[in-house]
């Protein structure tokens, strides 16, 4: 139990004492980026070994996306009732089972199932440490934790494509290891976890808004299996398109009006009456679009476009991997020391659009010096902006309510990726063919090939393999062009935030004032009414 002081408020925990109580969150965030940044590397060659095409490749990353987003908040709402500990270690149990699936998958339907399950596995992990974060942890010193989760970033982020390049080009291996090295990781997190994490909670009746998850499960699946086949299987302007939509938004519908009657709704609506809380949401949403893209599509450019293995794909995103590590690290701790973080917001929004716009130049023959350019730009306004909108709303709500507003953000911000990465795929697939069909003609290829498939460059006829090339790197540009109003957009939401002077004082200071009490992990049905809010 944290210390207390004569007044009966919790004492400060020591740096050493966080740091070991993090040292688990901090495994487990690096088990769950390692398993993101190997797999998008991998995923080229995964795709032609099961002999598929780009929907898949899609799907791949979106069905964890999703299962990632539509988590999320169940698991911030389960953070306010009951034990953190435990549901971090649930996550970790989930996510391992998953990625064991995964690599045992057989074909492009099991693959995405599993996929699912590790996102939803995936979805506690990157929402509990946030929440974890700040219960133990006040807003100004924040800063300084976000930096080592910084360092942890830049290992994850700068290895994971590395090691899964070198894992799919060894033979022996093949790109199932990629799934299968995770696994002892996750189960080492959650032995570290339960030595060292040790939180005060507070007995409190369980609800679970179960019918919340469900329908925005829903809405948000029939929206993204629409956006992923319009324009192939069917008109954008059809039948199928408007009941899928409309079918859409009548889920939407449902879901806000389930949320106004829920006991614990899973996404609190009130939240959003907070002006800092709604701006963040809607600039995280449009942050997101970009982040997801930049790492899913990156690395297919530099394997279809510039004729690169996967270990060297790897080695050629480390400007945006690196730079965004540094940028965080740096970042957080300058805003521990000066208390600002609105500058380095709006700085961070700034530079997002730049690097958008510097990666919409993307050709074949692009000069790296600019793709570097490029990545480096978005890498830092990626690192300033997606944690300090995290701080931000963490700032400004009541502590009871740190695990909701904490993975509001985080959910808007996957939502935003979700739907941009399946929107974008389905682009970079029909611009594909579009981009291909002059050069084809010109040699006597009649046809262009399936809009859906990706080549296996090494198979195809010098001539014909260059036109493809050209054709993947032209599409990627364009992709990179589509995301700059969003970023334009997120920078606009980020000037109309208010910046108020972050809090001194953690949640568990606020929970001893208020007289809570009781470890996590002594068996009793705990919740997490940490007590009142700032200045109450």
């Amino acid at each position: 139990m944290a210390a207390t002081t004569d007044a009966g408020a919790a004492a400060p925990m020591s740096h050493g004492r966080i740091l070991r109580a993090l040292s688990g969150l901090y495994l487990g965030m690096f088990v769950a980026i390692v398993s993101s940044t190997i797999v998008t590397n991998a995923l080229p060659r995964i795709i032609t070994d099961l002999r598929t095409g780009q929907s898949t490749y899609t799907w791949v990353i979106v069905s964890t996306l999703l299962a990632t987003t539509v988590s999320s908040p169940l698991w911030g709402k389960l953070a306010d009732l009951v034990s953190k500990k435990a549901l971090v270690q649930l996550g970790l149990l989930i996510f391992a089972a998953g990625s064991l699936l995964s690599g045992l998958a057989t074909d492009p339907a099991t693959l995405i199932a599993a996929r699912t399950v590790q996102g939803a596995g995936a979805g506690g992990l990157l929402s509990l440490t946030q929440v974890i974060m700040a219960t133990m942890i006040s807003p100004r010193e924040r800063g300084r934790y976000s930096g080592y989760m910084g360092a942890v970033l830049a290992v994850g982020t700068a290895g994971g494509p590395l090691v899964g390049g070198v894992i799919v080009d060894t033979r022996g291996l093949g790109w199932r290891w990629c799934f299968f090295v995770v696994v002892p990781l996750a189960l080492i997190a959650m032995a570290v976890l339960q030595r060292n994490l040790d939180l005060p909670v507070r007995r409190r009746k369980v609800t679970v808004d179960w019918a919340g998850a469900a329908l925005i499960t829903s809405a948000a699946s029939l929206l993204l299996v629409w956006v992923t086949f319009a324009g192939d299987d069917y008109a954008w302007l059809s039948w199928w398109s408007a009941a899928m939509v409309g079918g859409g938004t009548l889920l939407a519908v449902l879901f806000v009006l389930v949320e106004t009657r829920a006991a614990e709704p899973i996404v609190p609506l009130r939240l959003f009456r907070n002006r800092t809380v709604a701006l963040a949401v809607v600039a995280s949403l449009l942050a997101g679009v970009a982040m997801y893209a930049s790492t899913t599509f990156l690395s297919q450019y530099f394997q279809l476009s510039r004729g690169q293995s996967p270990t060297a794909a790897g080695i050629l995103t480390l400007p945006l991997i690196l730079s965004l590590a540094v940028a965080s690290a740096a970042g957080g701790r300058i805003i521990t020391r000066t208390g600002r973080w609105k500058p380095f917001l709006v700085g961070g929004a700034v530079l997002l659009a730049v690097g958008c716009a510097l990666l919409g130049l993307l050709r074949h023959g692009t000069p790296y010096g600019v793709t570097a350019a490029g990545m480096a730009c978005l890498g830092v306004g990626l690192g300033l902006t997606l944690q300090n909108l995290v701080l931000a709303v963490q700032n400004q709500v009541r502590p009871q309510e740190l695990g909701a507003a904490s993975t509001a953000v985080a959910f808007f911000r996957t939502l935003g990726g979700t739907v941009g990465v399946s929107a974008l795929g389905a682009v970079l697939a029909n611009r594909v063919t579009r981009y291909a069909e002059p050069g084809l003609a010109r040699l006597g290829v009649r046809h262009a090939p399936s809009s859906d498939a990706l080549p296996d460059l090494g198979a195809l006829p010098a001539p014909v393999r260059a036109v493809v090339e050209d054709a993947f790197g032209h599409a990627t540009g364009s992709l990179f062009l589509y995301t700059v109003p969003f970023a334009l957009l997120s920078v606009v939401a980020i000037l109309c935030i208010k910046e108020v002077p972050l809090r001194t004082s953690s949640a568990l200071q606020a929970a001893g004032a208020a007289g809570t009490g009781g470890p996590e992990g002594d068996g009793r049905d705990h919740g997490a009414d940490l007590g009142r809010p700032h200045g109450a």
